[in-house]
């Protein structure tokens, strides 16, 4: 191994490092003492009734842990938007979890935590997932119910996936297991079936207080709306249970019989594991994200037997387009190589951006892919499309149009591994947020953003100095490099993968060894739901 690679290496993990650090203190929730509390009412945490619920030995992944990091100084913060959504297995079936985390603000509902709820009923309904609900929350933040009430992705928006989840037969089951109040009252009775903690678990649609301030009414939370009086007098639930233990046991119960379901038949044979040692890939991802190096390095350390069989090979080579195995699951890979290639004709190309070849040939293998029934997987380290005369007169525009278009139609299920930059227009021909992977995860080297924090500041820099000028101030040398420092410094905040995590622009920030098992899970879930729409490109300046 040479010097760089152990540079690679000691950086990388001491980015592991902080992103293992930073997940063990969001799973804090609203921290020790929140947790303490939350124990002394007889009550489980949110991780704990997950845990609790999920097969023992079963793999599972967590959507959306950094939701809401740094987000809402002025109001306490919102650890992992005060819920926890988990994928894994229930009784040896696939299935999707929502627990609300009572220890940050009693489980009440910031704007951030209905994009995560939101986000996971996605993941049900397109792969026809599923569903828990581990009801414990106060309802809607009320200094921020602006931002969370009335709009088509806010609050109400659940329940109307709700009613659409339950019209489509995909299993929905609530467990009442705090408080569950006004609107939110709504979601666990359009479930499928409802169970309630006795003594601990109550919901109505509006508490004691507001009845007897509405009304005039005097009644005290449990008459109004506890286990005994929605299991025998309203009818409203359908379980009752003595404490939190024994509601997951009966969730247990009824997943362990739910019928086979209907499968896409996405191609599976006995996993492998690389031939190529997958720990390498600390040592190949470069500290700086202007550094080049090959892709083939990293996918033969994740794709099963380190063996794939590339698609034009010889074409169009900023671009790496391949079929191969990951945990015996057959995929497709489109990926940007980022060291610098040489053409046929001699011409150099610059790694991790996209050329008028690179991207027909991608357009071409999602097509084929689409037609073989084959998942794709991108995966990501993009500075965006070729600029200047020779690419505009080639036809660039026209030719990354194209590789939207594929990216946007295809019907075979996407996932999205976001390695280094992730830049522009290059995210979206790249399957970004936007176009709709079915999980989409960054590793902690990775930056979001329209262009590199050294190219934007530049361009801001310019702005910022003429607009000063107009102002009659002059500008010094050092002047002009403080503001430049500043600007910089601004713009790469946002550029981090924790800013893209936190407004659930990906759904987790991994272990670039997790990847293997993201991708597995991920098509899993998608071998749920057949594909019944056929790959159409609409129409193509050819």
């Amino acid at each position: 191994m040479d010097i760089n690679f152990n540079k690679n290496e000691d950086h990388n993990k001491l980015l592991l490092s902080e992103l293992n650090k930073r997940l063990a203190k969001v799973h804090l929730g609203g921290g020790k003492s929140g947790i303490e509390k939350h124990h002394s009412k007889g009550k489980m945490t949110a991780h704990e009734r997950i845990n609790y619920l999920l097969d023992s030995k079963s793999k599972s992944i967590e959507i959306a842990v950094f939701a809401g990091e740094d987000m809402y100084y002025e109001h306490g913060g919102c650890p992992s938007a005060g819920v926890v959504v988990k994928i894994g297995f229930i009784s040896g079936k696939q299935c999707i979890v929502v627990a609300n985390d009572a220890t940050v603000k009693a489980g009440a509902w910031f704007p951030i935590t209905a994009k995560k709820n939101l986000r996971a009923q996605e993941i049900a309904i397109e792969n026809r997932l599923p569903i828990i609900y581990l009801v414990d929350s106060a309802g809607v933040y009320l200094p921020l119910q602006d931002e969370i009430f009335p709009d088509k992705e806010h609050f109400g928006r659940i329940f109307r996936n709700n009613a659409v989840m339950s019209s489509m037969g995909i299993t929905q089951i609530a467990a009442i297991m705090g408080s569950c109040v006004a609107g939110g009252a709504y979601l666990p009775i359009m479930s499928d079936e409802a169970l309630i903690v006795d003594k601990t678990g109550s919901i109505f649609l509006a508490g004691s207080y507001l009845v007897k301030a509405a009304i005039g009414e005097s009644i005290d939370n449990e008459t109004l709306g506890g286990a005994t009086t929605h299991c025998e007098i309203s009818g409203v639930t359908d379980y009752k249970a003595k404490d939190d233990k024994d509601a997951l046991d009966t969730i247990k119960n009824i997943i362990g019989k739910i019928g086979d379901y209907d499968k896409a038949g996405f191609n599976r044979i006995e996993s492998s594991k690389p031939k190529d040692n997958p720990e390498d890939i600390y040592g190949i991802i470069p500290k700086s994200r202007a550094d080049q190096y090959d892709m083939y390095d990293v996918i033969k350390r994740l794709v099963d037997n380190s063996e794939f069989d590339e698609y034009k090979a010889g074409y169009g080579k900023t671009m790496v387009t391949c079929y191969a195995r990951i945990d015996g699951w057959a995929v497709g890979i489109v990926a940007n190589q980022r060291k610098l290639v040489k053409t046929k004709q001699g011409e150099m190309q610059f790694g991790g951006v996209i050329y008028n070849d690179s991207a027909d040939k991608a357009t071409r293998f999602i097509a084929n892919c689409n037609q073989k029934k084959i998942p794709l997987v991108f995966l990501q380290d993009v500075t965006g499309f070729m600029v200047g005369s020779k690419s505009e007169h080639g036809g660039i525009i026209k030719d990354g149009a194209k590789m939207v278009n594929a990216v946007s139609n295809s019907v075979v299920p996407k996932f999205t591994i976001i390695i280094g930059n992730s830049y522009g227009a290059g995210n979206y021909a790249m399957c970004g947020k936007a176009y709709d992977p079915r999980l989409i995860v960054a590793w902690p080297s990775a930056e979001l953003a329209v262009m590199s924090g050294n190219s934007a500041a530049k361009v801001l820099l310019q702005i910022e100095t003429a607009s000063l000028k107009k102002k009659g101030e002059s500008i010094t040398k050092e002047k002009e490099e403080e503001l430049y420092n500043n600007i910089k410094s601004r713009y790469d905040a946002q550029t981090s993968p924790y800013y893209a995590a936190a407004r659930i622009w990906t759904d987790a920030i991994i272990d670039p060894l997790d990847t293997r098992t993201w991708i597995s899970l991920g098509i899993e879930a998608a071998n749920h739901a057949p594909i019944k729409e056929k790959f159409n490109l609409g129409i193509l300046q050819v």
